[in-house]
This record gives structure tokens, sequence and C-alpha cells, in this order.
């Protein structure tokens, strides 16, 4: 079990079976009778204090984490000074609309999300977070997933400008290039 990524003020989780032999000397073990849980190091304190638990609601029972921590609040980028822009407009509703309906379900899957962060004039400002922070793809999925079907959804959009600090990402799920 490990921190995936982060959706607002809350870390997304990932579960997965793993052979215990996999486990790295930095990796947190607990053995639960005939359960074997591995953190892996860089979870450890993310994850310190929670809850892992099996709730029994009839409308949707299943495995809950009850984390006590918190992500770090997110960061404006240096490129975004001043007052925190205003998202009301229909292009900028527009945009949110796309995000929440098209692209954030797909990137989803790998523990990333985009946020718009501003609109000004033809030029949408975007932040990847999650598993697309840091990850060796997001230019990829920005230009070949998220900015078309910007652009086909929100003709009034040229350019997108992505102000995400890669350098930063904890969690990517794909792995820069290494050289």
């Amino acid at each position: 079990m490990e921190v995936g990524g982060a959706h607002d003020d809350v870390y997304a989780y990932d579960m997965y079976f793993q052979a215990t032999s996999d486990a790295t000397a930095g990796d947190w073990i607990e053995h639960l009778d005939d359960l074997t849980l591995i953190v892996p190091g860089q979870s450890i304190d993310r994850l310190r204090g929670s809850v892992l638990d099996l709730s029994q609601d009839p409308d949707g029972g299943g495995m809950v984490i009850r984390n006590p921590n918190r992500p770090p609040p997110a960061h404006r980028s240096p490129r975004m000074t001043g007052p925190p822009p205003d998202l009301s407009g229909d292009v900028a509703q527009r945009l949110l609309q796309v995000l929440d309906e098209q692209i954030n379900p797909a990137i989803a899957a790998h523990g990333g999300r985009a946020d718009l962060v501003a609109v000004e004039g033809d030029t949408a400002y975007l932040r990847l977070s999650g598993g697309c922070a840091g990850c060796g793809l997001a230019a990829v999925t920005l230009s070949q997933g998220i900015e078309v079907a910007i652009r086909e959804s929100v003709p009034e959009i040229v350019n997108i400008v992505d102000v995400t600090d890669h350098a930063s990402g904890t969690n990517p799920y794909y792995e820069a290039t290494k050289k």
C-alpha cells in the first residue's frame, strides 16, 4: 500500500499484491495474521498514524483508510503572480468542464490530475499533479491528449502552458529517461 498522489487536500492510495521478497530495506513491513502489509519508504511519513479498516456500510462497504495526514498545499507557479485568477468566465468554466469530465477521469488511472490555474486571453495555464508531476511522459500527455481535447471543446484557447514544477514530483507514474 502506498500514497499514489494527491487530490485537493487528501492523499490518493494504491493497493496491490506484491511478493514480500520485493520489499526493500527502507520499506515498512507489518505482519497481521495471514496478511503482510508493505509500505514503500517514500509513503511511510504520509501514512503514519493511518488506520486501514473494513467498512460494513451496506451502501458501499469495503476497504477504508483513515489518514490524519494531508498533502502540503500546492505552490503557486512563479509565472502566476498577483491575486488568484478569476475562473468564473464562460471560457474558464468550459475548460473546467473538459478537465472534470474528460481529462481527469482518463489520467486518474495513473494517479494524475490536471487543474486549471488561470486563463489569460487565448492562453490556459494548467498544473499537473499526482502521477503526472515529474512523469517522463507528461509532455506527451499534455500535447497529444489534454491539448487536443481542450482545443476541440474550447476553440478560443490557442496556447496551453504547463506551469507544473515537474522536478518536485514525488511519485510519477513513469520515471524520466535515465541518461
